[in-house]
């Protein structure tokens, strides 16, 4: 399953200071929300994202375990992005349980992958599986 996307798009310029609440070079907020706009849409249910030192961390609502986009600039170019899944595998551990996350993690990544493909502002959208 391809749970991970690599675009460009000038649509997500840093905010002023926004490096200095992650990393320099990094940055991602404002991708971050327009996940939360776009993915409400589709009905999907987000929270609040969360800075992290590699950018930022987007949890999707789901009671039966965590869930999230990860997503932010990548090192190059200023219009280079990088999304991914949390988890990005369709089987995850509860404990001493796994747990099938297919039809969760299928509906977000199509959610993502509708939401990028069909934005005329990004441009060379690359999806795959994790390496």
């Amino acid at each position: 399953m391809n749970t991970q996307f690599e675009f460009r798009s000038a649509k997500f310029p840093p905010y002023d200071g926004e490096e200095d609440e992650i990393n320099p070079g990094v940055w991602g907020r404002r991708l971050a929300e327009y996940f939360v706009e776009k993915l409400a849409a589709a009905g999907i249910e987000t929270e609040a994202p969360i800075a992290e030192d590699w950018g930022w961390y987007l949890p999707v609502r789901n009671e039966r375990f965590r869930l999230a986009i990860c997503c932010g600039h990548q090192n190059g170019d200023d219009n280079e992005f990088l999304c991914f899944t949390d988890p990005s595998t369709p089987q995850v551990r509860k404990g001493f349980k796994k747990i099938d996350v297919t039809t969760e993690l299928a509906r977000l990544t199509e959610a993502i992958h509708q939401i990028l493909s069909t934005d005329p502002e990004i441009e060379d959208l690359v999806s795959s599986e994790p390496h």
